[in-house]
């Protein structure tokens, strides 16, 4: 099972998420972070749902390139009386959106293709350096 846990991430990304929930608590936002750091295994189980497994398509990032597999990406949902409100046409989504891209965080709800809306990453290295093992950062285990 993926990591709910912020220390989980690489700590200028956990910075950031801490900045990023500050900011929501001081607007009255209430937010779950429900995923951070993912394996290369849990990611080449989501990467399979609706390719060789049944389902819709939850993400087009193969094993190793998604951020969450290097501690620099993180999902959330806002909470709503203490429930998660994931209908992504409600304006609280474009609010998180804003407070995360506030503390320097890029928001996969601006995409133009795959609008991802609970997620937040900071992509401190091009991912196909990560991939191919071109990082010195002593947080990421190569």
């Amino acid at each position: 099972m993926a990591s709910r846990k912020i220390e989980d991430l690489h700590p200028k990304v956990m910075e950031k998420a801490k900045d990023f929930l500050a900011k929501c608590a001081e607007q009255g936002i209430d937010v779950l972070i429900y995923c951070t750091y993912r394996s290369q295994a849990e990611q080449a189980e989501l990467y399979a749902i609706g390719r060789t497994t049944p389902g819709k398509i939850v993400t087009n990032a193969k094993p190793g390139y998604s951020y969450h597999n290097w501690g620099l990406a993180f999902d959330c949902v806002p909470l709503i009386n203490g429930k998660p409100m994931w209908d992504s046409k409600n304006p609280m989504w474009q609010k998180l959106g804003e407070l995360g891209k506030s503390v320097g965080l890029e928001w996969a709800g601006d995409w133009k293709k795959f609008k991802e809306y609970p997620h937040f990453q900071l992509a401190l290295y091009p991912i196909e350096d990560l991939v191919e093992k071109r990082v010195d950062d002593p947080f990421i285990t190569n």
